[in-house]
């Protein structure tokens, strides 16, 4: 075999495992969103996509190490597309970039992207060596909405009050995760109603 016939194979190869562990991540980001963390089999999960069991091990060394994996892309895609959506909007008010950053967030977990889902699923059952490996990107992500909420909140908010609105706020964004139906609710209606609380505004029928 020459030299640039094997360069090709291993490009090729590389190209083959590259393209099975993305299968694998999405196959379990799915599973993930549906049954969980803890119910997530790893025989279920290659069968998902094709391969014998053990042969998941060739791309993840275990099931934590999996699952760190699909949960950190999930906070990564949310905050890139959070940060994408306020691009450009500085001179908006601090209200209508707190209500852009509040309809992008629902969407990407509601509609776009099982990454996102299952890391807010998942992650209050996660082992501890998991959550710590994810600390940082959570923080990094945590310290927008903390600059969005207290800008909203203006130049007298205590830290104690950025704090509260933005766990209430937070959490009340991704606790939709387990009641959305999307044959019977509205993103846009939930982010609607979300941003009327936040701005004192009467709630009324469209």
């Amino acid at each position: 075999m020459s030299r640039s016939e094997a360069a090709t194979g291993s490009v090729r190869q590389r190209a083959k495992a590259e393209a099975a562990r993305a299968a694998i991540l999405a196959a379990a980001a799915s599973m993930m969103r549906r049954v969980g963390y803890a119910e997530m089999s790893l025989r279920d999960l290659a069968a998902e996509v094709n391969m014998k069991a053990g042969s998941l091990y060739y791309h993840f060394a275990s099931k934590d190490e999996l699952a760190t994996e699909v949960m950190r892309i999930g906070v990564e895609a949310i905050e890139a597309a959070v940060r994408e959506g306020l691009a450009g909007k500085a001179d908006r008010s601090p209200a209508e970039r707190l209500s852009v950053a509040v309809r992008i967030h629902l969407e990407t977990l509601l509609e776009k992207s099982d990454f996102v889902s299952s890391h807010i699923r998942c992650y209050p059952f996660v082992p501890e060596a998991v959550r710590e490996q994810l600390r940082d990107v959570r923080r990094s992500y945590d310290q927008l909405w903390v600059d969005l909420v207290r800008d909203f909140l203006g130049p007298n908010a205590t830290s104690e009050n950025v704090r509260y609105l933005r766990f209430a706020l937070v959490g009340a964004l991704n606790g939709s995760v387990e009641w959305f139906n999307p044959n019977r609710d509205s993103v846009s209606d939930y982010a609607r109603i979300i941003e009327r609380l936040l701005t004192a505004q009467p709630i009324t029928a469209r």
